[in-house]
């Protein structure tokens, strides 16, 4: 069995499980392992170190998988911001038709990727800009919740009310993000009217990730208490893995609110370290709350199994059966 929806039926999957962009993990062992296990993963435009290199392991994941996947490109405020309209030409040319964009969404960007026949996931925090990224024309929307890994924005709300308000605000299908781990989860975000679920913690800590397995460990041997906001000084918080370097940069920041104070502390070289060498104390690394729901390292074939049918088994048996209960 499976499960339909209308998220399924228009991006081409079997399952409405989606693998988000995640920094340095997005390669192509992880994303055609995803599309090969009937769900939607994304490739990180932005772990690449170039346009050419992009279009380099876009065909790299085609040589592991004939199935559907996508592109993820973040595009954020910067000072030196990264040549977006090339990597996006690069995806293009590639013949990608899927891609998660997140951060800022520029109409002619969007229109590029319209007109190139490509389906626009959007990734947004909140009601409002989900309803603005809809009126811009994207497909469908990733609403993430406080409890996410990365940038939960700065309305610390939980998904258990943004998923549902998201849900009966729009009309194109939401994918709920943050604090999903397992069939639970995604029955739960099915019944709060979402179409689909988007992991990143979870995936993190599956064989195919490409990451030191000591971080994976990390993960599953910590809770839900381990992690920190951060930047919430700067407004631009971040949900990050706690450590010593995550405490010093909320120490510093408290103490003196500019970016300035902690930019070696955050490098992102330091973060890729971590996930290289496996020292969950090397620099700032991003997971979720999630991670108190995570007790194993499985193959992304066997994850994405036991939650499709987790979630079918809840749906059939224990709701009906709770319902009946009371009939």
């Amino acid at each position: 069995m499976t499960l339909s929806t209308r998220f399924t039926e228009l991006f081409g999957v079997t399952h409405p499980v989606v693998q988000g962009g995640m920094q340095w993990v997005g390669r192509a062992e992880l994303v055609s392992a995803v599309a090969n296990a009937g769900a939607l993963g994304f490739l990180t435009a932005l772990t690449q170190p170039t346009p050419r290199d992009l279009h380099t392991e876009i065909t790299r994941c085609r040589r592991m998988t004939d199935l559907p996947f996508g592109v993820n490109l973040t595009m954020l405020p910067s000072i030196s911001p990264p040549p977006y309209d090339a990597y996006i030409d690069a995806l293009v040319d590639a013949g990608v038709r899927i891609v998660e964009t997140a951060g800022s969404l520029p109409p002619d960007r969007l229109s590029r990727l319209k007109n190139a026949g490509v389906r626009v996931l959007h990734k947004c925090t909140s009601v409002r800009h989900a309803l603005s990224a809809q009126r811009r024309g994207v497909d469908a929307v990733s609403i993430d919740g406080f409890e996410c890994a990365g940038h939960p924005g700065e309305d610390d709300i939980p998904g258990l009310v943004l998923i549902p308000k998201a849900a009966a605000a729009l009309d194109i299908p939401v994918i709920a993000s943050g604090g999903i781990a397992d069939g639970r989860g995604l029955a739960a975000a099915l019944c709060l009217g979402a179409e689909g679920v988007n992991m990143g913690t979870r995936f993190l800590c599956t064989e195919e990730a490409p990451i030191h397995r000591a971080i994976k460990e990390a993960i599953v041997s910590r809770d839900e208490r381990d992690t920190e906001l951060i930047f919430r000084q700067l407004r631009n918080t971040a949900r990050v893995a706690r450590n010593g370097v995550s405490g010093e940069v909320i120490r510093r920041l408290t103490e003196n609110p500019e970016f300035e104070e902690v930019r070696e502390l955050v490098a992102g070289a330091r973060g890729r370290q971590v996930y290289e060498t496996g020292d969950p104390e090397r620099g700032i690394w991003t997971v979720g709350l999630v991670q108190g729901l995570i007790d194993d390292i499985p193959t992304v074939a066997d994850l994405v199994g036991r939650v499709i049918q987790e979630a079918i088994t809840i749906m059939t048996e224990r709701l009906p059966a709770l319902a009946g209960a009371r009939g």
